[in-house]
């Protein structure tokens, strides 16, 4: 995979830096008023920069990773991204109560999500070029799915570690390379006409899906963060048996390739199981060993149901809009 184009100041200012074409000292200090999680720029060069972490670029030296230019322009980033994400949950967050089971807390903030109903949209209503949109917005963050949370295994010691790598097993196709979760959504892909590569849609999908896949590098490289890390893991994982399920029906109403839906059947039925050992044995006994640290497992869980909200209020915004410009023409 090559460098992505920039779309603007800051993600061309990191391509800069990544080749050595500027450094910090001479290049214009980004600046911004508004939403870091609507400004698609700040959001590719911050998707940019985690990437070395990851697969890396082939026009990009390996040791840029580590250089502290870079380093220098992701943290500028991360502190604006991390300052909105606390002010925009702030709500869901002051709702928890602190007496509650923290396991039985994170699954009522999940059962209790009153976000916009994307996936009842997509089993019943949605056109297959809607759904190949769907797919292809998601893809970012399917594409290299649990990568972000391997990170937080070292981080974690004695039963939240050992929790948190059985799901992870299960992940990573639980031995089976034709059943690595990655490989399964790629497959999904290229069976709607999709093009399966890692990283092929990263310069066409929204701000919001970059920032929906960037969270979790944000909070997995991070130690002091690990606790939102595991909240987000958590809180992806109890939304996501119901929302497959019907995901799958839609494929299959549309009469897309049968391979297309193995994936999300797959999911229908391990991460019913996955919520409960994400929620209760990864989260619950993580807090239980750090009590100070619960506050951030809610933040993170609130942080996947607020992007998440997000995402699929723009899709369906993007879809109505579509409709009223087929109809006025």
């Amino acid at each position: 995979m090559l460098l992505p184009t920039p779309c603007g100041p800051v993600s061309g200012q990191m391509n800069d830096l990544m080749v050595g074409r500027t450094t910090r000292s001479t290049a214009t200090r980004p600046t911004t008023d508004g939403s870091v999680i609507e400004d698609r720029d700040q959001q590719l060069a911050l998707w940019t920069a985690y990437e070395l972490s990851y697969r890396g670029f082939a026009d990009v030296h390996p040791d840029r990773e580590w250089d502290l230019e870079v380093l220098g322009l992701r943290a500028e980033i991360e502190a604006r991204f991390e300052r909105e994400l606390r002010s925009v949950t702030r709500d869901r967050t002051g709702r928890v109560a602190d007496d509650t089971p923290l396991g039985d807390e994170l699954l009522d903030m999940v059962a209790g999500d009153e976000g916009p109903r994307l996936s009842a949209y997509l089993r019943r209503d949605a056109t297959a070029e809607e759904m190949r949109d769907f797919l292809r917005e998601r893809s970012i963050q399917q594409l290299k799915e649990s990568d972000p949370q391997s990170f937080l295994l070292p981080r974690l010691e004695g039963a939240a570690k050992v929790a948190l790598a059985e799901i992870q097993y299960d992940e990573y196709g639980a031995g089976r390379v034709q059943n690595l979760h990655q490989t399964m959504y790629a497959r999904t892909l290229e069976a709607v006409g999709l093009d399966p590569q890692y990283g092929a849609y990263v310069e066409e999908v929204s701000a919001v899906s970059l920032a929906s896949a960037n969270v979790m590098s944000l909070f997995a490289l991070h130690h002091r963060l690990r606790g939102a890390g595991l909240g987000h893991f958590a809180a992806f994982e109890a939304s996501s048996s119901v929302p497959s399920r019907r995901i799958a029906a839609g494929l299959q109403r549309l009469e897309m390739a049968p391979e297309a839906g193995a994936y999300f059947d797959e999911h229908v039925e391990a991460d019913s199981v996955h919520e409960q050992v994400a929620a209760r044995d990864v989260c619950g006994s993580f807090v239980a060993d750090h009590l100070s640290l619960r506050q951030d497992v809610i933040f993170g869980a609130a942080c996947a149901l607020y992007l998440d909200a997000r995402s699929g209020t723009e899709l369906l915004e993007r879809w109505e809009s579509g409709r009223l410009q087929d109809q006025a023409s």
